[in-house]
Order: structure tokens, then C-alpha cells, then sequence
């Protein structure tokens, strides 16, 4: 019996990882992208509070959960760290995996690269 409850313990484990998907792209300001519709001035900021990120000229919204990560990510990324008074890059790249639901994602993870 114990057998059988870790095997589907494991199964489900690894359904629920099959199903995430992740993009790389340009972490934006979901705010800022509203109002103006374009990418080219709409960075995040350590700001920022709703986020969106732009793979290849798409753009997916973040949830709720996503915007929460991303704003922690965001303060605690490398390049900040190692000198807090370093001007930031204007750009920010960013890994975010999830699932998505239409033109929104819901985000587990976000990885600043």
C-alpha cells in the first residue's frame, strides 16, 4: 500500500511539472505597457508593482502571485547585490515559468538573468 501512494505521489509530482512551461524575455511594466502599448519605454523598476514580460514581441501579463515574485526577484538580483549602489540596467531579462491562461501567465517562478 505504501508502495502504491508513493508512486502516485511522484506521478502527480511530475504531471504537475509537465505542465509548466517557461519563457525568456524582457521583464516590463504591465502599467506602463497599458497606457502606451509599446515595449521600448516600459522597463520594470524596483518600482514597479504589476509586471509583464515580452518574448519576441508577445507580451504575457503576470498573476497576482507573479507580480509578487518578480518584485522580489527584482530587489535581490545578482547584479545588485554584490554592489547596492550600482547604477541598474535599463533592460531586465528575466525567466519566468508557469502556466498560461490566454494572454496572462500564471507564474511559479521568476529568475532574473
Amino acid at each position: 500500500m505504501r508502495r502504491i501512494l508513493t508512486l502516485t505521489a511522484l506521478a502527480a509530482v511530475f504531471s504537475a511539472l509537465a505542465l509548466a512551461e517557461s519563457w525568456s524575455g524582457r521583464l516590463l511594466d504591465s502599467s506602463c505597457y497599458d497606457q502606451q502599448k509599446s515595449a521600448k519605454t516600459c522597463d520594470a523598476t524596483s518600482t514597479t508593482t504589476a509586471f509583464a514580460i515580452d518574448v519576441s514581441g508577445k507580451v504575457y501579463k503576470f498573476d497576482d502571485a507573479g507580480n509578487a515574485k518578480a518584485a522580489e526577484a527584482l530587489k535581490s538580483r545578482a547584479d545588485r547585490s554584490t554592489n547596492p549602489n550600482a547604477p541598474p540596467s535599463s533592460q531586465i531579462m528575466a525567466k519566468v515559468t508557469g502556466e498560461k491562461d490566454g494572454d496572462a501567465l500564471k507564474v511559479e517562478s521568476v529568475e532574473i538573468q
